[in-house]
């Protein structure tokens, strides 16, 4: 298996896929997670993906390598980047060393 790094990166993938690859990565390390399905009733920018292990909170907009946030986007990342205690990232496929260093 060849290891998970910048020289190596995972090959693109789907939103869905890479949700998956950081939801399943979380898992492995005692993650709970949370991922709103559809965000149709839901306010507008909320970050992709929550991520819980008591005492950390994790909150990640996941994008593609080339992908760029909202403008609503940046502002919720704004303000719960404000909050004491809350972790925000924007991860992208090829981050996926330094998730794995958050999530451990």
């Amino acid at each position: 298996m060849v290891p998970l790094t910048r020289a190596h990166p995972l090959p693109p993938t789907s939103e869905a896929q890479w949700l998956r690859q950081i939801v399943d990565l979380a898992r492995i390390l005692g993650w709970t997670t949370y991922h709103p399905w559809l965000s149709i009733h839901s306010e507008r920018g909320w970050p992709d993906l929550a991520l819980c292990r008591p005492p950390r909170l994790v909150l990640a907009e996941l994008k593609s390598a080339t992908g760029k946030t909202t403008a609503p986007q940046d502002r919720w990342l704004d303000l719960l980047r404000d909050c004491p205690g809350v972790e925000v990232h924007v991860w992208r496929p090829t981050d996926i060393e330094t998730i794995a260093e958050v999530l451990r």
